[in-house]
């Protein structure tokens, strides 16, 4: 009988992907790295040769790369807010956006990451940027050092260089604040909290779970300065598709008076952006090397060969693409992040181009921990992708304020101004920069209502309340 209660629990196991019926201690480890203002082309071995990211190119070869990871926008300037809310809640933009402000209560009923990973029996690991309206300190087991939203700014650290290139403002002197507040660079202190949980971990027999979220590369883009001198201002290049203005920047809310603006001066000129991809690039670095740390110490546990390592960024950033510094734009540098997964039997040195969004770590991670998917989750598992599966995405939704709509799919991306009345369509095959607006072409037209089309019923699904039907093509 006995004999016969054990086949049957086993049959009832293997039903499953991500296998319930395991002891707790043999369900696999995560690690979730969370960068801040990453853009998706700014790690070396992915295709940028200017850029040194040794550790996050050791995680490329010994894992799989999402190479199409999206952020859906947001709800308020600060981009991160809601992508951290989508993240931790399963839920898309503008639902998301819904239950924003009652995030707390949400934890408490035990809908979020967090707590449903502690369900599961997982030790739950914070440090860093939060930006959440939970309470961190409840939200896991153990917390060290939430950080705000970004690292308080200097007066000194906007609209510079000046023209003449003076310079009030220097990315590696302590006297600035930012990064350097508390005597440790943060980016530093998320790497020594790491390894403080890793060495704590390594004595457990509980699976454990680790959010570890970088300020990095936010502004003040600050990091010390030998990582600063690696990359000489002058030998930067200059994105090709630079411009000095970007046409619809009032109407789409990136003028002058949003904050992430303006970190450099109107109009932008070839030296202000070397210099701030200079800092941008060298803070990355200064943060990958404290990912090299956390992957060390990781190794030390022995447990490394059972844990699943995500890497990803909250949104991206244009840094001078298309005249704009900030994220709060529909365009590929501001919503696409880089995604990385290393971990048991997912495969070495592998690309998957099918397009995701990056909250989809959440439900990949629940599955992972043998959680079934909650209803309110809208997010996708990666599972079925990384075993061959395509995407569940059909196209990629983006959206900013009530001022910005996008449509993306393998071949297009339709974009959406509503208080310009202006749509713009770029060719992501031959013109992956986005630099030639294809709207106005005759043969395009019926590309540009078949998107246009597709946009409405997708607000539909998101809960969208925008209404364009006033810009419809004729």
């Amino acid at each position: 009988m006995s004999r016969i209660f054990v086949l049957l629990n086993l049959a009832i196991c293997s039903l499953f992907l991500a296998d319930p019926c395991k002891a707790e201690n043999e369900r696999p480890n995560i690690v979730f790295i969370f960068a801040d203002d990453q853009c998706f082309e700014t790690i070396h071995a992915l295709g940028n040769p200017e850029i040194q990211t040794p550790n996050l190119d050791e995680l490329a070869r010994t894992g799989t790369t999402f190479s199409h990871a999206f952020n859906m926008g947001s709800w308020s300037g600060a981009v991160c807010v809601a992508s951290r809310t989508m993240l931790n809640t399963g839920r898309f933009v503008w639902n998301a956006n819904a239950v924003h402000s009652k995030s707390e209560q949400e934890r408490q009923a035990g809908r979020w990451w967090s707590e449903y990973m502690k369900s599961a029996g997982y030790r739950t690991y914070m440090t860093g940027k939060w930006h959440c309206k939970a309470n961190a300190e409840k939200a896991f087991d153990v917390v060290r050092d939430i950080r705000p939203g970004m690292p308080k700014a200097s007066p000194a650290g906007y609209n510079r260089p000046a023209a003449d290139g003076t310079d009030p403002w220097s990315p590696s002197d302590p006297r600035f604040g930012g990064f350097w507040e508390g005597g440790t660079h943060w980016s530093e202190v998320i790497a020594n909290h790491a390894e403080d949980f890793m060495s704590e971990a390594a004595k457990d027999d509980d699976p454990f779970f680790m959010y570890l979220a970088f300020n990095a590369p936010h502004d003040p883009r600050q990091s010390p300065a030998e990582y600063v001198a690696r990359y000489p201002a002058d030998s930067i290049l200059i994105p090709d598709n630079f411009q000095q203005r970007y046409p619809y920047a009032n109407d789409i809310g990136c003028g002058p008076n949003l904050r992430d603006e303006r970190i450099a001066a109107f109009p932008r000129n070839h030296e202000s952006i070397q210099v701030h991809r200079q800092e941008y690039y060298a803070i990355i670095t200064h943060m990958d090397e404290m990912i090299g740390r956390i992957l060390k110490a990781l190794k030390a546990t022995g447990k490394a060969d059972n844990t699943w390592i995500f890497f990803t960024a909250d949104h991206g950033l244009a840094v001078g693409q298309h005249g704009l510094l900030g994220k709060q734009n529909m365009y590929d540098h501001s919503v696409r992040v880089p995604f990385i997964v290393v971990g048991p039997k997912v495969a070495k040195n592998h690309v998957i181009q099918e397009a995701i969004y990056l909250q989809d770590v959440m439900p990949t991670a629940l599955e992972l921990a043998g959680v079934s998917k909650p209803k309110h989750v809208e997010f996708s598992s990666l599972i079925p992708l990384l075993k061959g599966e395509p995407s569940r995405y059909q196209s990629i939704y983006g959206c900013y304020l009530k001022k910005q709509r996008s449509i993306r799919t393998t071949n297009y991306k339709l974009i959406a101004y509503p208080d310009a009345n202006v749509l713009r369509l770029y060719d992501m095959q031959k013109d992956p920069s986005e630099k030639h607006d294809l709207a106005g072409d005759a043969s395009m037209k019926s590309i540009v209502s078949e998107l246009f089309s597709r946009l409405i019923a997708l607000q539909e699904k998101m809960n969208d309340d925008l209404d364009l039907r006033a810009m419809a093509p004729q």
